[in-house]
């Protein structure tokens, strides 16, 4: 009598799949394909001078070629932006902040950790914004760095500068000029500057930010936006 033969069973998993179980510890997550482009300012905004390598950066010329992208691709109908910035360089934030105003798709920000100094208008510059229960926005005057003269001319261009900043800043938010104004000259809260930090509802109750909230908040209102934008543009043709 013949025994019975076993097939051999084929494995649910490829090598390439369980050598990354064994070193990692982790499995790869399927992917899907997405409506919605996500973009991270992250660490500090590099502009024109290249930061030294130590520095975790968020380069504009990186970011600026997405943005393009965005608008030009069909299949993309929204844009996220997720921040956990320092700042960086005024110029190249608040170009970064022009263009995300600037698209005609929906698009919706979210800090998380922190959205400091330029990363401000770069928040606003979304259709809608949230910010985390913990995460905080620090507001104050433009610096001088050690590479401008301090002349008058200087002064006068950092006075332009700034008030671009302020007026996109309340022009893209609830926020009152004065108010915003206020904040940026405050003594006392923050070590050796001026300005105000201020925490997730906070940021809400100034007008600076339309809600607190994380991801599934985020993810929601940029599904609805998409929506009303979907039916916007049927009613068109």
């Amino acid at each position: 009598m013949e025994e019975p033969t076993i097939e051999p069973q084929e494995n649910d998993q490829s090598p390439e799949k369980a050598d990354l179980i064994t070193e990692l510890g982790q499995t790869q997550l399927p992917v899907s394909k997405s409506n919605i482009h996500v973009i991270t300012i992250v660490g500090q905004v590099e502009g024109h001078l290249v930061m030294p390598p130590q520095n975790k950066t968020t380069k504009y010329e990186h970011i600026i070629p997405q943005l393009v992208a965005v608008e030009q691709n069909p299949d993309i109908e929204g844009l996220m932006i997720i921040l956990n910035t320092v700042g960086g360089d005024v110029e190249a934030g608040l170009a970064i902040a022009e263009m995300i105003s600037s698209l005609s798709k929906p698009t919706v920000s979210l800090v998380l950790g922190g959205g400091h100094s330029i990363g401000v208008p770069i928040a606003v510059a979304a259709d809608y914004s949230f910010i985390a229960h913990s995460a905080t926005m620090t507001i104050h005057p433009i610096r001088l760095t050690g590479l401008v003269i301090g002349v008058q001319q200087s002064f006068d261009y950092l006075d332009k500068m700034q008030d671009r900043v302020i007026n996109f800043i309340t022009a893209n938010s609830r926020m009152d000029e004065s108010n915003f104004r206020k904040l940026m000259t405050t003594t006392g809260e923050l070590a050796r500057d001026v300005g105000t930090i201020v925490v997730g509802k906070e940021a809400v109750k100034l007008g600076l930010i339309d809600e607190v909230g994380g991801v599934g908040e985020a993810i929601r209102k940029m599904n609805s936006l998409i929506e009303e934008n979907t039916t916007k543009n049927v009613e068109v043709h």
